[in-house]
């Protein structure tokens, strides 16, 4: 009985994934959901780890985190290494179970131990940036190696991970206006133009079905009609996608190496870069055709010399492997690293390799961390921050809190900055109050290290209000400074300029004040209406202090304004110098 359960629940496992992989909306999914729920009914694991997912972070049904919990502790038990991962997840945020770093780190060595690659890459990076552990390159290098061979080979196969990733905090009024997504009306006045017979856009929608980029579902058969069309008005960019579909085989057409040599040939023939590179496949993988290295490079070099960066890898690779050239790893080295200055993952790969092994380059732990870290990051569970924005959009902000802070936790800047934007909204419930702002400090800090400007402005911003940590002037300061050292930011110019005004956290300085005012003007246009009215209360303020009242100055000092008009007299002061000046201009003599 219990074999003929265990069978059913596989069987209702593969149908699950099945319906899962070629679902082409919303409710196909939910009804692959259906079936994992009736395949973890008859104790299938995988589809118990599909439902604790599903329940975590809300897909197709409401998010239930305490449930999620008991089946991962349950999964764990059997020796989920996904399970595993989850539950140092929820440990190291305090999502529905105890806050312990220790209990995390445990979690994610046993995950990481178990295969699973979340757990590699969250303990990659751990030990690059020293949380919770002491900072170890080479323990680092581990890490992320492991899971980059894992990327790469599933990149080898054309298996890659589009991700899109839309910073929240710099747009939360309006996130339809972002580029990293295409909104709906923008796709479908796209569509009317490509109908109309627009080349350029018929070819671009082509490529985003190809892919399934800018929040669009996959769809090789929509690829395929729009290439069709372009191509037959005359375009070689879409020849040679059409050759690409062919070469590799999808549902829209089937492989067919002949016909992916005649597209190919169509547009190498106008001279495109993608249509070159597609015929130096051919001959390089022998398919169809003979293998002849010779006219593989020499497709190669011309496509290469068009800046394609696919080609430009394939040269790195024939040079690197000695694929029908002498190794030359001087060679390799070029023609990987312009391949990579255009986000080529397998070029950032191959330079990874070269460093960590010592060859052909000096050998550099952090350089080598650094690029497979890159490669790390289009794994599958990239996918999560198209479905974060889309729960965020929406309205659903746990879902979103969750599988940014997930994210977040693997090492994602963008990821980092998001959660942290979220739980200063104090709009999840997911997180107990007192918790919100010390770990959206937390955050932030983990955001700022790795370079983002905007983070830094806001450690400076909670030290100054005391958001998540005790008041700390000096330490706003520092912060403060960095942000106008290292980014030129015009925020941080005029904050570091009130702090010197003010004397807070540092000297009192009126000149460097000013300076710092005027340059934030120079910086941005935004800041030139606060820094106007910023300098025309300081120039009032000692208008009225060295001219008007210079013999009333002690009595001035003696008034002790922020006493009589409480700490926030200045703006007071602004108020009536605004309205004194619009009586003044009302009032004014034709």
């Amino acid at each position: 009985m219990k074999r003929n359960q265990t069978v059913e629940g596989d069987r209702l496992f593969k149908l699950g994934t099945r319906m899962l992989h070629q679902s082409k909306n919303q409710k196909q999914k939910e009804e692959a959901y259906l079936i994992f729920a009736k395949a973890a009914d008859k104790g299938n694991l995988k589809a118990m780890e599909n439902m604790a997912d599903a329940l975590l972070f809300g897909d197709f049904h409401a998010q239930n985190i305490s449930a999620a919990v008991v089946l991962y502790e349950f999964l764990a038990s059997e020796g989920s290494h996904k399970a595993q991962n989850a539950l140092g997840f929820l440990s190291s945020y305090g999502i529905g179970m105890e806050h312990n770093q220790a209990k995390a780190l445990v979690y994610y060595t046993f995950g990481s131990a178990g295969g699973s690659m979340m757990s590699q890459m969250i303990l990659g990076y751990r030990y690059l940036s020293g949380i919770s552990v002491l900072q170890n390159c080479e323990t680092a290098l581990f890490h992320y190696k492991n899971v980059a061979n894992y990327i790469a080979d599933k990149l080898k196969k054309n298996e890659g991970v589009p991700v899109e990733k839309v910073t929240l905090a710099e747009r939360p009024e309006n996130l339809n206006s972002n580029n990293e997504i295409l909104d709906w009306d923008v796709y479908q006045y796209y569509k009317f133009l490509a109908e109309r017979g627009d080349i350029q856009i018929q070819v671009s929608l082509g490529q985003l079905h190809l892919t399934g980029r800018k929040g669009l579902e996959q769809d090789f058969y929509k690829a395929l009609y729009y290439f069709l069309k372009a191509a037959k008005a005359g375009s070689a960019n879409a020849m040679a996608f059409l050759g690409k579909m062919y070469l590799e085989g999808n549902p829209a057409v089937p492989q067919n190496n002949a016909t992916a040599f005649k597209y190919f040939s169509m547009a190498a023939n106008k001279g495109n870069a993608i249509g070159l590179h597609g015929l130096g496949l051919i001959y390089f993988h022998g398919k169809g055709v003979p293998v002849d290295y010779d006219e593989a490079l020499k497709f190669f070099q011309k496509a290469a010399e068009k800046g394609w960066p696919n080609a430009q890898f394939q040269l790195g690779f024939m040079y690197y492997s000695g694929s029908g050239v002498w190794k030359d790893y001087k060679l390799a080295f070029k023609y990987f690293y312009l391949a990579s200055q255009s986000g080529q993952p397998l070029a950032i790969y191959y330079l990874a390799e070269m460093y960590a092994t010592g060859t052909g380059v000096l050998r550099s732990c952090r350089t080598a961390v650094e690029l497979y870290r890159g490669v790390c990051e289009l794994g599958h569970w990239a996918e999560k921050f198209l479905t974060a924005y889309f729960a965020y959009k929406d309205g659903d902000i746990n879902s979103s809190l969750a599988q940014y802070a997930l994210l977040a936790e693997m090492g994602y800047e963008v990821a980092q900055s998001n959660s942290a934007f979220i739980l200063e909204s104090k709009k999840a419930t997911i997180l107990k109050k007192d918790q919100m702002h010390p770990m959206a400090l937390l955050l932030w800090h983990r955001a700022a290290v790795q370079g983002n400007a905007f983070a830094r402005i806001k450690i400076g911003d909670y030290h100054y209000y005391g958001y998540g940590t005790k008041k700390d002037y000096k330490t706003a300061v520092t912060h403060y400074s960095i942000a106008v050292d290292k980014y030129h930011s015009a925020q941080a110019m005029f904050n570091l300029a009130y702090m010197y005004e003010n004397g807070l956290g540092i000297p009192k300085d009126i000149h460097l004040a000013k300076r710092l005012y005027d340059l934030a003007a120079e910086t941005s246009p935004d800041a030139h209406i606060p820094v106007s009215l910023a300098l025309l209360k300081l120039e009032m303020m000692y208008l009225l202090k060295d001219v008007v009242f210079y013999n009333l100055h002690m009595k001035w000092k003696q008034l002790k304004l922020d006493v009589t008009l409480g700490p926030y007299w200045d703006i007071f002061i602004i108020g009536a110098i605004v309205v004194l000046l619009m009586l003044l201009l009302r009032n004014r003599p034709d």
